[in-house]
């Protein structure tokens, strides 16, 4: 009898240890090297954000591998998620972030997007932005309508970027005189030239960016938010103006709906299309857990970062949202931040 009970036991042991080995995931992540891809430059709130990441995420990747970012700008993240769509290895060691408008830029004919934002495999959102524009205090601008008559050198980075497009949506949709200057690698290399005075503003900037980046300028008073771009107003901008205050018919709003809504996908990540199920369903689980945890927490804190974050599944259903759009009001929201204009 005890023969037969320490038998049974020793096939327990090993029953549990073949389940253990058995587990594809961990087993096919064990000893590798998880990649982040930023299509923005160094320094960047994507780039800060993706790093904060990168820190804790392997603790909830079976297998625990290596997490590293890589940087590749260019476009305003429209490279980056050509290189993951077309390119990347589709086995679930990379995932990618950039700025929202990566996926409307399809939607808005530009011929360089050669992906299709619908088929790429969304992990999550890192944080549901809101975005701002901001003026040097030594504009003399003391509220927003006087943009309306004034003219604001502000700072871009390609025709593509988000800060560029929501200059020139301002410009279209409110009338304001903003005289846009591309070519900056990023909000970082836009801060310096505010700085240097090289430009008086920038617009569609997130209001996290701001709080963490810019907030020795802002606290100084020499960076004046001037107006919201966002879905609706936030309660910590107070009485700052809002851009639905200046929309003056269904249709601008439905256009406003469009370029600034898209500020909820603030910070998202995405594989290629082809990743298996199962690593995707990892993936996805080890993100939210990740954004949940206590220590990574206190990192985004001491980072000064804000967590807002939405599912993989949340983001898909609201990207597929702006794909159902009526092709007319797509149409005229294209054509508002047309960098030809």
């Amino acid at each position: 009898m005890r023969a037969r009970t320490l038998f049974a036991a020793l096939v327990g042991v090993m029953a549990a240890g073949s389940a253990a080995a058995a587990d594809p995931i961990a087993d096919f992540y064990k000893g590798k090297t998880f990649a982040i891809l930023v299509g923005q430059e160094p320094g960047t709130g994507f780039d800060i954000y993706s790093r904060a990441l990168a820190r804790h995420l392997t603790r909830y990747i079976p297998g625990n591998p290596s997490v590293v970012v890589q940087n590749m700008p260019g476009a305003s993240g429209v490279n980056a998620f050509n290189w993951l769509y077309n390119i990347a290895p589709k086995d679930g060691t990379l995932m990618g972030t950039a700025s929202q408008n990566v996926v409307v830029e399809p939607l808005f004919g530009n011929q360089s997007a050669k992906y299709d934002a619908t088929k790429f495999i969304w992990i999550g959102n890192m944080e549901q932005s809101a975005s701002v524009c901001g003026i040097a205090a030594d504009t003399g601008v003391t509220k927003f309508d006087e943009l309306l008559q004034k003219e604001i050198v502000v700072g871009a980075t390609g025709p593509t970027g988000p800060i560029g497009q929501a200059a020139r949506a301002l410009n279209g949709i409110v009338g304001t005189k903003f005289k846009i200057i591309y070519g900056y690698k990023g909000t970082a290399s836009v801060k310096l030239a505010f700085q240097k005075g090289e430009v008086k503003g920038i617009c569609g900037l997130p209001w996290s960016t701001v709080k963490a980046f810019w907030k020795d300028v802002l606290d100084a008073g020499q960076f004046k938010p001037i107006i919201q771009l966002s879905a609706s107003p936030l309660a910590e901008l107070g009485k700052i103006a809002h851009v639905n205050d200046y929309v003056k018919s269904d249709e601008q709003r439905q256009i406003v709906d469009l370029i600034f809504g898209q500020l909820v996908l603030g910070r998202i990540y995405a594989t290629p299309p082809g990743v298996p199920a199962d690593r995707i369903a990892a993936l996805r689980k080890a993100f939210m857990a990740t954004l949940a945890d206590k220590e990574f927490r206190a990192d985004a804190t001491k980072t000064r970062i804000d967590i807002t974050p939405a599912t993989g599944e949340q983001v898909e259903a609201l990207i597929k949202r702006f794909y159902a759009i009526p092709p007319a009001i797509v149409e005229r929201a294209k054509k508002t931040v047309d960098a030809k204009r």
